[in-house]
């Protein structure tokens, strides 16, 4: 079927997918331009965002690609395209998280984004940013390094009777880092150490430290540099939401997990409306980390998860500055991932001839009619297919026909 009971061509819904495109479907630029994926590991998809990233720099004056990574590793992966700090091995291996610096579409990236900004003055250089927290699924980083980094930028260039610590202070109530990474933690909250006496005083430090880096904004940027400033603002997000994450690692109640989710998506959204202060942005993530209504998940034996995803929190924020475009697929054969089924969304676009295209999805609701498809149900965990019902809440969707294996 390719048609609806009014005749309304789905073909005429479809159009090739360049930054042009995405754009003329917003009402304009959008400071925060999303681009989500509906799984994680497949190179087809990040080439895709690769292209469309040149395209936003070239034709459109975007500057900053944001990531669904570490944000301080990310840190290293700018010092190299900014400066050529480091080596591409080196940033590939240290800058990313999530197993994502072994990417060969990643690895591209870099190495474009390098090679653009040699010899054009910094104003003009692209950026590189991860925007998730130090979070893994069975882990969450220690609040040292954010922690030390902040402390370190203050103490060079404030009175110290203005710090409510000693760096050694910081360090005996950070003790070991692997008191803060127990896997264990991950299911068993007597195992985290987020509500000790010593986390607790943490907490209370990071929020006074913060607090001196924002009252001495007019002394540190002309001190420093804006650059410098945003990335002590940077440390001090993460470190206060690490220790608001751990926190809330060690609760025994039934929303400990929908706490856990929501801190860390607010604490990417936080740093995507941080990028956003400095320019254009495209951020680029799961779909669900990015979608207006909210996000579900289900984990290990808890009922139905749900949560405010950052795209929300973002959309909540900026408003039309926000657009999203999500991407949908056919198959991943190698995963399991066979033919849509012909009466789902997916099985429709699949019936077009193009391989990959854009796709208005105003359009595409008025195609489909007042019976919406059936839900696709994943055949495998890591792919989540796309929501009849969330047609109205995209500003764009990205159809890729089939995804090969690498």
């Amino acid at each position: 079927m390719d048609t609806d009971t009014k005749g309304t061509p789905l073909k005429d819904t479809a159009r090739p997918l360049d930054a042009a495109a995405v754009l003329a479907l917003l009402p304009s630029r959008p400071r925060v331009l999303a681009l989500g994926e509906p799984t994680h590991g497949e190179d087809t998809l990040l080439e895709v965002r690769n292209a469309l990233f040149r395209q936003l720099v070239e034709r459109e004056g975007y500057r900053t690609i944001a990531i669904e990574s570490d944000c301080l590793l990310g840190l290293a992966v700018d010092d190299h395209v900014v400066s050529g700090t480091g080596t591409l091995d080196e940033v590939m291996e240290r800058g990313f998280s999530h197993g994502f610096g072994a990417s060969a579409a990643n690895r591209e990236l870099v190495r474009w984004m390098q090679d653009f900004n040699d010899g054009r003055p910094r104003p003009e250089r692209l950026r590189f940013a991860g925007f998730d927290g130090p979070l893994e699924i069975t882990n969450a980083e220690s609040p040292r390094r954010a922690l030390i980094a902040l402390y370190g930028y203050l103490a060079a260039h404030v009175d110290a009777d203005l710090l409510p610590c000693t760096a050694h202070t910081l360090d005996h109530l950070l003790g070991t880092d692997e008191r803060w990474t127990e896997p264990a933690a991950m299911t068993d909250p007597a195992r985290s150490v987020g509500r000790s006496a010593e986390a607790r005083e943490l907490r209370l430090l990071a929020d006074d430290l913060v607090a001196v880096l924002d009252q001495q904004t007019p002394h540190l940027i002309p001190a420093t540099s804006r650059d410098g400033w945003d990335r002590a603002r940077l440390y001090g997000r993460t470190a206060t939401g690490l220790l608001r994450y751990h926190y809330w690692m060690a609760d025994t109640s039934p929303d400990r997990m929908t706490r856990l989710l929501g801190i860390r998506d607010a604490m990417m959204a936080e740093n995507l409306l941080a990028l956003a202060e400095r320019g254009p942005v495209l951020a680029f993530a799961h779909n669900s980390h990015l979608q207006r209504p909210k996000s579900t998940m289900r984990m290990w034996d808890h009922p139905l998860l749900e949560w405010w995803s950052a795209g929300a929190l973002v959309n909540a924020r900026l408003g039309e500055d926000y657009a999203f475009v999500a991407t949908a697929l056919g198959t991943i054969r190698h995963r399991g991932v066979g033919t849509p089924p012909p009466d789902t969304v997916e099985g429709l676009l699949y019936a077009l001839p193009e391989d990959r295209y854009l796709v208005d999805p105003a359009r595409l609701a008025a195609a489909l009619g007042d019976t919406p498809p059936a839900p696709r149900e994943s055949p495998w965990f890591g792919y989540a297919s796309l929501s009849p019902a969330h047609l109205t809440d995209i500003d764009g969707l990205v159809f890729v026909k089939d995804v090969p294996e690498r």
